[in-house]
């Protein structure tokens, strides 16, 4: 079962952001999706020197938010695209930074917030799990939906931690007698439907 890492709370990534993505990725020279696949690299190794954990991830969000920018707006005025990724790259950066800060208040009335904690926490930590338990059916249920070579194929593309991924993939892409460009745009598609699917079934 795919865990609620793979896929994050993120904004649907639509087949009609994922195309547009790739055109501006392109600039002007079709690349049949390489460009996508080594901007997506060149992220990963961004986030990877910087020592988070889920580079991979940040990477596809990353691409996700400009997708759906080029989705609402149409187009990016930024030359050249990879400029732009990096900017937008750093702001994702900052945000994973700031989630895993620890808040500390130093509210003088320190004893009485500890008793607030004490009660409210609880409840928040209850409802937070509900919700992760929600969004991990809905995802169950959209993997379900997939063909089954869509539903193996996407499995074994997020499965292992980040050493193994590469193998993996190599793997899996000689499986299936194409490249790793075709395998990283083939599973990019396939994450693009379940999102908006996830997205769909939690919106309900």
């Amino acid at each position: 079962m795919l865990t609620g890492e793979v896929f994050r709370q993120a904004p649907t990534f639509t087949e009609t952001a994922f195309g547009r993505l790739l055109e501006w990725l392109d600039d002007g020279v079709d690349s049949h999706g390489e460009t996508y696949v080594e901007m997506r690299r060149r992220l990963v190794s961004y986030f990877d020197r910087r020592n988070r954990l889920s580079a991979d991830e940040l990477a596809d969000d990353t691409l996700t938010r400009i997708g759906r920018t080029l989705e609402k707006d149409g187009t990016i005025a930024v030359r050249p695209p990879a400029r732009y990724c990096y900017v937008v790259a750093k702001f994702v950066l900052l945000e994973d930074i700031r989630r895993e800060r620890p808040q500390v208040s130093l509210d003088e009335h320190r004893g009485a917030d500890l008793r607030n904690t004490r009660t409210t926490a609880p409840l928040e930590a209850d409802e937070g799990r509900e919700v992760q338990e929600r969004r991990l059916e809905s995802i169950d249920s959209c993997l379900q939906k997939l063909k089954p070579e869509q539903r193996e194929l996407i499995v074994e593309y997020y499965r292992d931690a980040r050493r193994q991924k590469i193998e993996r993939r190599r793997d899996l892409a000689k499986r299936l007698g194409i490249s790793m460009n075709a395998l990283g745009i083939r599973a990019a598609r396939i994450r693009s439907a379940l999102e908006a699917c996830v997205e769909a079934s939690c919106a309900e």
